[in-house]
């Protein structure tokens, strides 16, 4: 028989599971969870926002391919994390929110941060509940873990009251880790994808975020070389087949899918990114559809095959039985579209303007990162130019807010990634809107010797919708989208890090070698053209 107060089995629990780091903001409603993190060897990393640490906890599951923590105090400590957590659900990431409370004997009175703090979180978490007492924490936990990790991977809030993490309960085992076992692909079904396939003359697969978490990238490959289907990579997918093997494709996606008479969508949603499956589609094609989430099947668009599977086992079960079949032709085709879009990208990246392009700030940085760099995307243009450039090689190599667009991810991922690989470059690439959200954890990186770097594309404007607004309805008219040409490496200086200020787009890799070899937090301020998206016609409007 073993026992322990509530806090201290909060941590047990946190060990058993693998959790080796919470990401939190303190507050007296949570005290004793610190208590029993010291004594299980569970590190503490304490942010400047409690976003922050939802968004930190988020890239740690994404990372780890298990769940993330995030700790926070009663009341506004919660309402503060409720971004971090929707993003989490909309990116599939088994983020763990635990949320301090007033005791239970206090409920109702009036007590202090006292607020209904489950029911904010029901629509987009996979579940939200409250632990009231300490014998309860055990299986509380456990279902919380189940909850985040089963099926579709996503976020859950865990509201505990004071009384329940001081109180003491006995028990006489811990659960066991949660480790989900993988859903079989269902006969019939992959019957029909074979049947699919062999009469298909132009197939493409779309591999999205659940080819990551299932750890299908081996998979993909075996596919894709066997049969010389093209890939395109999406969400979290991107990495899953490196952007240089010759089967993997950026730019020819939406020309592709125009012709494309079988598309097999592997566990990314129909969602604005792939036009909701409809516009721009071949209307004769046939949609196979893999999923973990139930509901995703069918959503806009009724799919010829939908199975809810693994996708490794899915890819695999392909490899295996379409052996001796191949699209050569097609996938030639493809290439040519490809090398035609490639050709006009070649040109924007060559720009030496000053103010530097979007597309040359890519290109430099494509020229600077190796495999055993980690990037995180934070930004509109900024972003979206270099996610068009930049060729990632490795699952988990690029991590980015996901399909709800959430600003201000860059910082708070990067101390999770850098605290999780301290050997790896950890690269934020930031709009200078999206560092104002968060850039204050810096603070953070410096306090706990995370020398991660951030290089800011600034043009002192919210660029992705200041751009658009001019287009649409006249530079007059365009409000709320200035900003000042700030010297955000100036902030980073003063909280103890590296700064440089750039201006010409020749400086740019040696500014981003000599900021990685300072050992310190940095931020690389590069001036971009307000301009640059609509020179290269690459603007179009936020919302389509």
């Amino acid at each position: 028989m073993a026992y322990g107060l509530g806090g201290e089995l909060v941590a047990r629990m946190l060990k058993q599971q693998g959790v080796n780091t919470i990401y939190t903001l303190c507050g007296g409603h949570i005290a004793p969870i610190y208590n029993g993190c010291l004594d299980n060897d569970i590190a503490i990393i304490d942010t400047r926002h409690e976003q922050a640490a939802a968004h930190a906890a988020d890239a740690h599951a994404r990372l780890t391919r298990n769940v993330g923590v995030a700790v926070v105090t009663a009341g506004p400590g919660v309402t503060d994390a409720v971004t971090g957590v929707a993003n989490a659900y909309y990116a599939r990431s088994p983020l763990v929110l635990i949320g301090g409370a007033a005791a239970m004997t206090q409920r109702g009175k009036g007590a202090l941060q006292e607020m209904p703090q489950t029911p904010m979180f029901e629509t987009f978490t996979k579940a939200s509940f409250t632990i009231e007492r300490a014998e309860d924490v055990l299986d509380g936990m456990h279902r919380a873990f189940t909850a985040a990790l089963t099926g579709r991977p996503g976020p859950v809030f865990v509201e505990m009251p004071f009384d329940g993490l001081l109180n003491v309960a006995d028990y006489d085992e811990l659960p066991p880790k949660v480790e989900p076992s993988p859903v079989e692909p269902e006969v019939s079904a992959m019957q029909r994808i074979f049947e699919l396939l062999r009469a298909a003359k132009k197939p493409m697969i779309i591999a999205g975020t659940q080819v990551y978490w299932d750890e299908a990238h081996e998979a993909l490959r075996a596919v894709a070389e066997q049969t010389g289907v093209p890939v395109f990579t999406n969400g979290g997918g991107r990495g899953t087949l490196p952007m240089t093997h010759p089967n993997c494709f950026k730019a020819a996606r939406s020309t592709a899918l125009k012709e494309a008479d079988v598309v097999v969508v592997i566990g990314t949603p129909l969602d604005f990114r792939l036009k909701f499956g409809e516009k721009g589609w071949n209307p004769e094609g046939k949609l196979i559809q893999i999923e973990q989430d139930a509901d995703e099947l069918n959503r806009n668009r009724e799919a010829d095959v939908a199975m809810l599977a693994n996708a490794r086992l899915v890819l695999e079960a392909l490899a295996e039985g379409l052996q001796g079949l191949r699209w050569d032709e097609w996938l030639a085709q493809v290439r040519e579209w490809e090398d035609e879009k490639k050709k006009q990208m070649d040109e924007w990246k060559a720009f030496d303007d000053v103010p530097v392009n979007h597309f040359r700030f890519g290109a430099a940085l494509n020229e600077f990162i190796d495999e055993d760099t980690i990037i995180i995307g934070d930004g509109g243009d900024i972003v979206s130019a270099c996610a068009k450039v930049i060729d990632l090689t490795l699952p988990g190599q690029w991590l980015d807010p996901g399909p709800l667009g959430c600003l201000g991810v860059g910082a708070p991922f990067a101390l999770a990634a850098k605290h999780l690989y301290p050997e790896k470059k950890v690269l934020i690439i930031s709009g200078d809107g999206s560092f104002g959200l968060n850039g204050f954890e810096f603070d953070t990186a410096v306090r706990f010797n995370l020398p991660v770097v951030a290089i800011v594309g600034n043009d002192a404007g919210w660029g992705q919708i200041r751009n658009p607004q001019i287009q649409m309805m006249g530079e007059e008219r365009a409000v709320a989208t200035s900003l000042a040409p700030t010297r955000y490496e100036k902030v980073v200086e003063a909280l103890g890090g590296y700064g440089e200020f750039i201006e010409q787009p020749d400086e740019i890799v040696p500014a981003l070698e000599r900021a990685f070899a300072s050992g310190k937090p940095a931020c690389i301020n590069v001036m971009i053209d307000p301009k640059g998206m609509v020179k290269t016609g690459a603007s179009t409007p936020y919302i389509v």
